[in-house]
């Protein structure tokens, strides 16, 4: 594996050792590390459709086709769905062979946050004890429940490979009309969320798995669902900083490698429609304002609030043009992955923008292979 690194490296060596390995990697390569995929996407006998499916058309293995697919088109993570799983030995043994797939390490991700949003869990033949939904954890204010949460989370999750939890939800649950986060989150009080969502981190890190704060900007004060289509929030960036930011804040400090974003929009901030995803005066103000140096993983490109407003080739080059790292589940993986080469070739996208998202995500991953 081209990323192990000793432990007792020092920061700097590890830099060192991520300039080298990028320096000599080839455009496609590091392409490829900006994107997270469902195994799906590799089969070639798959359509779009077919690949987004939610329960059908789940690939439980790697098979020698997907591995070819592999090699012109290489991913630098990929997403494990309830329909990927098919027994406790199987997902063990799927995910050996998706980390197989390159010496760079594709990371595994999953969205396990206890309550409704918990791929793994649901699965029956997988026998998990399901966690409650975080707001039962957060109306007992104490951060300890938080953290023996994410600890039985991410013992499971390191049982069967999985790297990267998108979880803990970050937002602030502020508007009842709210149709998507609602006991998603812990609270209502965003001091109250920062504390659980630092010992929920905690917890996770405890067994050697990296959590992701979500929905940047926050997604709590809405009433639309970005899944189907547009969603904003009304309020300033001051209103926010008073209230949804202070969550992120305080797992940005606790030194958070992942934070995901929202496709809200927020027209008070930005004076237009645009998608938080897609809008560079919001992953700026991020990295500027916030000081967020972790990868910035986009909510999965293939929900309506992108899809319906945005064709899957101009969504992904305008997501990299803003300021995302990796672009969660493209709509079409191998139009997408082109479109950026494409963008790249002609001048759109400088090779040095892709390097930028390369090194963080090689960093990350060190953090998750040593």
């Amino acid at each position: 594996m081209l990323l192990q690194t000793s432990k007792a490296a020092s920061e700097n060596e590890k830099e060192i050792l991520i300039k080298e390995i990028i320096s000599k990697l080839t455009l496609k390569e590091k392409i490829g590390q900006l994107f997270i995929i469902r195994p799906e996407s590799l089969d070639p006998s798959l359509n779009c459709e077919q690949v987004e499916s939610l329960y059908e058309y789940g690939c439980k293995n790697i098979s020698p086709q997907m591995k070819s697919f592999y090699n012109e088109y290489p991913a630098g993570g990929f997403i494990i769905f309830g329909k990927n799983i098919a027994s406790p030995s199987q997902l063990k043994s799927l995910n050996d062979s998706i980390h197989s797939l390159s010496p760079l390490y594709p990371l595994i991700y999953t969205d396990e946050e206890g309550g409704r949003v918990a791929r793994l869990a649901r699965v029956k033949k997988l026998h998990i004890k399901q966690t409650p939904p975080m707001a039962e954890i957060g109306e007992t204010q104490d951060p300890q429940n938080a953290y023996d949460a994410a600890f039985k989370i991410s013992k499971y999750l390191k049982k069967y490979k999985i790297d990267v939890d998108f979880a803990p939800v970050a937002d602030i649950n502020s508007n009842p009309k709210n149709k998507v986060i609602g006991d998603r989150a812990f609270s209502s009080d965003p001091k109250t969320t920062g504390k659980m969502l630092v010992s929920f981190i905690k917890g996770l890190n405890a067994n050697g798995i990296q959590g992701c704060l979500k929905h940047y900007p926050g997604h709590g004060d809405t009433e639309n669902d970005t899944h189907h289509g547009y969603a904003e929030t009304k309020k300033t960036w001051q209103e926010l900083l008073d209230c949804e930011l202070i969550s992120f804040k305080a797992g940005i400090e606790c030194g958070s490698n992942f934070i995901m974003t929202a496709h809200i929009s927020a027209p008070k901030i930005t004076g237009d429609t645009i998608p938080a995803t897609l809008s560079i005066e919001l992953l700026e103000k991020l990295r500027n304002e916030l000081n967020y140096k972790g990868v910035i993983v986009s909510d999965a490109m293939n929900m309506g609030a992108i899809k319906n407003n945005f064709e899957n080739d101009e969504s992904t080059v305008l997501a990299i043009l803003a300021g995302i790292d990796c672009i969660l589940m493209p709509f079409d993986y191998r139009s997408s992955f082109e479109a950026v080469l494409k963008a790249v070739e002609e001048g759109l996208i400088s090779e040095k923008r892709i390097d930028y998202s390369v090194e963080r995500i090689l960093t990350a991953k060190v953090v998750v292979v040593e």
